[in-house]
């Protein structure tokens, strides 16, 4: 019988919630390839107010955010998860082509832990997640 030890705790990363928001159905198809592949849970929204009924409905513990989505933009989605007291467990990853100081400085300003901009490397979004997955 071969004794297979993974690096990872994945009971930890299995119980993990993610909750992707995009409105380009591509990119979110390939954040969930990579979040499932990396053992998390992975939920997808299209814009906020999907967002903010998966946030009720599944209580994730990081949301890798789009800023620029019709309707309501990513920051405004970022200010009303901070403004309520039951998610504030929950990280905010900013993952977005506006990469202007001013711009990180706004997601910074609304909640968010982490702000990354498009096109990201695959590695340093799955190294970021672990991080603030284990880190909190």
């Amino acid at each position: 019988m071969l004794n297979f030890r993974s690096p990872f705790n994945m009971t930890d990363k299995t119980n993990a919630k993610v909750l992707l928001v995009d409105d380009e159905p591509h990119i979110l198809v390939a954040l969930e390839f990579l979040v499932k592949k990396e053992g998390y849970q992975a939920f997808k929204a299209e814009n906020g107010d999907q967002a903010l009924q998966l946030m009720a409905a599944q209580k994730p513990d990081i949301v890798v955010l789009d800023v620029m989505m019709p309707g309501m933009n990513g920051f405004e989605v970022a200010r009303k998860i901070r403004a309520n007291a039951q998610y504030d467990h929950t990280r905010i990853i900013f993952l977005t082509a506006k990469g202007t100081q001013e711009d990180r400085f706004q997601g910074y300003a609304t909640g968010g832990e982490v702000y990354i901009t498009k096109p990201f490397d695959n590695d340093e979004l799955i190294n970021t997640i672990n991080e603030v997955i284990e880190f909190g």
